[in-house]
């Protein structure tokens, strides 16, 4: 798997749409609300956010979107389009993520997901995260997620 990562800009605003409404399908139906980084257009994501596109043979199959928070680096989206799930697209654009917060000279990396997408929790604990807190937004409950850079 060759996977090029390049910034996103306004000729891939169909591409981070078309991405984070297939990988955020399954999270929509495990929440029952609409995940918060589809409450945000691909538009204002890519014009508002450091946002990164992983392609391969010029197909885009990931799209991560950053933010800087305070001292923190938030990973304020990553999502792997359905069809190239379970190849690594996640790590990569992780330690993508990394590399920028080293960059910009974060202190740590940030990041929340939804308490009821227990995978994610788990995934982001086994890549060294630890759980800051959970926040109650009313509809759902988020998990603010963080780790020393």
């Amino acid at each position: 798997m060759t996977i090029a990562l390049r910034r996103a800009g306004a000729a891939d605003i169909a591409a981070v749409a078309a991405i984070q409404n297939g990988a955020y399908a399954r999270n929509r139906a495990i929440l029952g609300v609409e995940p918060i980084p589809l409450k945000t257009s691909a538009a204002a994501i890519v014009a508002g956010k450091e946002t990164w596109i992983a392609e391969e043979d010029g197909q885009a199959l990931g799209a991560l979107a950053l933010e800087q928070d305070g001292d923190a680096l938030l990973i304020w989206s990553v999502a792997t389009h359905p069809q190239a799930q379970g190849r690594g697209l996640g790590n990569l654009m992780l330690d993508l993520a990394h590399r920028r917060a080293r960059e910009a000279g974060a202190r740590r990396i940030s990041l929340y997901t939804g308490e009821k997408l227990t995978s994610n929790v788990e995934w982001y604990l086994r890549r060294g995260f630890s759980i800051d807190r959970v926040e109650d937004m009313g509809d759902r409950r988020a998990v603010h997620m963080s780790k020393a850079i």
